[in-house]
């Protein structure tokens, strides 16, 4: 009998979430447990780590898991790592389920960077309003950097005070238009953003809209992980797991 885990948050593995629902398919859906009030799911839900890798392969072995899926957000390194070692240890089969990334296109004004700490030192030295946008686990490192004026988003409030001598909090959750994201960047007169490439639509309009205004985006590229299988669609993740899928109306 086939039994799958998803593991989830982002809107890819929603969807992937209410194919298998309908699919009748035997899985259990994955919650790392950062977002206070997440998504309700047609499947039985679980929140929380596992306890590393040997936790996720006991975790596999005790509920009898026989396919994962990864569809984590690209930048869930650590997830997805410990996915890959426990799936080898216990041999079960392991898809990702991974949005393209963002390709740079005529008109953006992209300075790619490694990773959050070299975004932050990437930014100018003079006051600049900035627009963060890479979630709230990943701040700290633009404390180095106080003289700017910082505009954050996030899903959830912040529980404790940010790192920022000079910061607001947008308090929304996505997907978000182009024409909002613009009337944003306006008001609060944004001179710079940093992003990280997630790729997808439901964050793009914040990357069109900085080519619309012609600003620089400081892009953190995704971080590196092993081969492993990878699909772009739920159509192609339902067919790895044996099942055809119509996802029209």
């Amino acid at each position: 009998m086939m039994r799958a885990l998803i593991l989830g948050g982002t809107a890819d593995a929603n969807l992937l979430a209410a194919a298998i629902a309908r699919a009748g398919i035997d899985a259990v859906y994955s919650y790392g447990g950062r977002t206070r009030a997440p998504a309700d799911q047609p499947l039985p839900v679980r929140s929380g780590g596992f306890g590393g890798v040997s936790g996720l392969a006991d975790y596999l072995q005790r509920e009898a898991i026989t396919h994962v899926v990864d569809a984590t957000h690209p930048f869930a390194a650590e997830m997805s790592r410990n996915a890959i070692a426990a799936c080898a240890q216990t041999a079960t089969p392991l898809l990702t389920l991974e949005r393209a990334p963002w390709d740079k296109t005529s008109g953006d004004r992209w300075i790619e960077v490694a990773d959050v700490v070299s975004a932050a030192a990437a930014l100018p030295d003079s006051r600049a309003s900035v627009f963060l946008a890479i979630g709230r686990q990943h701040v700290a490192p633009f404390g180095a950097r106080p003289q700017h004026a910082y505009t954050l988003r996030f899903v959830d409030p912040p529980e404790q005070a940010l790192p920022l001598p000079d910061a607001d909090v947008i308090v929304s959750r996505g997907p978000f238009t182009l024409e909002g994201e613009l009337a944003m960047m306006r008001t609060r007169r944004i001179e710079w953003i940093v992003a990280r490439n997630s790729g997808g639509t439901g964050a793009r309009a914040k990357i069109d809209a900085a080519r619309v205004l012609g600003l620089p985006v400081i892009m953190i590229t995704r971080p590196l992980l092993p081969e492993r299988p990878r699909v772009e669609s739920v159509s192609e993740a339902m067919q790895w797991l044996g099942h055809r899928t119509c996802l029209g109306a």
